[in-house]
């Protein structure tokens, strides 16, 4: 399904992946690509990918993207992840979460344009997880806010969220890049938009927290390959490539900006060398590493 008339006969789906900060990423990729004249029939995202995906359906433009970035370069760490010494007494206390999440309720409250799903311009998947059953719950209507939390909620940093009688956590647990859910909901030309990972890294990440989102975007990368290569041939998909080399933390908001203007230089490079008419997985979601006293293939 690569030439023009076909793809006018396809459902085009955006499947948004997760990754923490790194979904700064994701805005700049939909710069590129809302710019190219790209356009998508449903929106599908998960964790972080569910809050980018829930936005752009709500205002699938340019404008709607460049309201998001100004969102997203207003968001401090503080904001998503408010640890301090008061949660961790907190943790030690109930033993069962680190942190609310009434911060990231209140920027979907505030900024985001309509409160259920099914009000958003685009149809819109939300994938999160049941917690006691590990299966994948797709959320297409109801409380967009509680749906977005749901598909972020990382296990013991932040309560599950009841929806429809699930106790619903990340969707990175089951389904963190859910092309196969766009497929089910009639998806015929994916357009797959992961965040990457810290693949520049000399050493860990300090704090568990960063420490276990690190692993999670490593986690999500090797995912998003398995789900890939097991999809039907029929299944017209493109994989916007994430940026690489990249350093920092999906647990860091500080470099936000940056994450933005590359992504969209990235996208736009891409575009123009023929990236839309390839169907394959780049090279920056396989194992490598760029330090070079550690540049083998893991």
């Amino acid at each position: 399904m690569s030439t023009a008339q076909s793809r006018s006969d396809s459902k085009t789906a955006f499947v948004l992946a997760g990754g923490g900060s790194f979904g700064a990423v994701q805005v700049g990729m939909l710069r590129a690509l809302v710019a190219h004249g790209l356009a998508a029939d449903m929106v599908v995202g998960s964790s972080v990918g569910a809050i980018n995906g829930a936005y752009f359906a709500g205002n699938p433009t340019g404008e709607g993207v460049e309201k998001l970035a100004r969102l997203w370069r207003g968001i401090r760490r503080h904001d998503v992840f408010p640890v301090s010494w008061r949660t961790l007494l907190g943790f030690a206390w109930r033993r069962d979460f680190l942190i609310g999440q009434d911060g990231l309720r209140r920027l979907i409250d505030s900024h985001l344009p309509y409160r259920n799903l099914e009000d958003a311009k685009l149809p819109v998947h939300v994938v999160a997880t049941d917690l006691l059953s590990g299966g994948a719950i797709v959320l297409s209507e109801g409380s967009a806010a509680d749906g977005i939390i749901a598909s972020t909620a990382i296990p013991a940093a932040f309560p599950p969220v009841r929806v429809n009688g699930h106790y619903l956590c990340d969707g990175a647990v089951t389904s963190n890049t859910p092309v196969r859910v766009a497929v089910t909901r009639g998806a015929t030309r994916l357009i797959v938009m992961p965040t990457g990972y810290a693949c520049a890294l000399e050493s860990p990440p300090r704090g568990a927290v960063a420490s276990a989102l690190h692993a999670l975007t490593l986690l999500i990368a090797r995912q998003l390959v398995a789900e890939i290569e097991g999809l039907d041939h029929s299944i017209d998909f493109v994989i916007v490539p994430p940026l690489c080399p990249l350093t920092g933390s999906p647990y860091d908001f500080s470099q936000t900006s940056e994450l933005i203007d590359r992504a969209a230089e990235n996208t736009s490079r891409w575009i123009a060398e023929g990236g839309l008419e390839r169907r394959e997985v780049p090279h920056e979601l396989k194992a490598h590493r760029h330090h070079p006293a550690l540049a083998r293939v893991w």
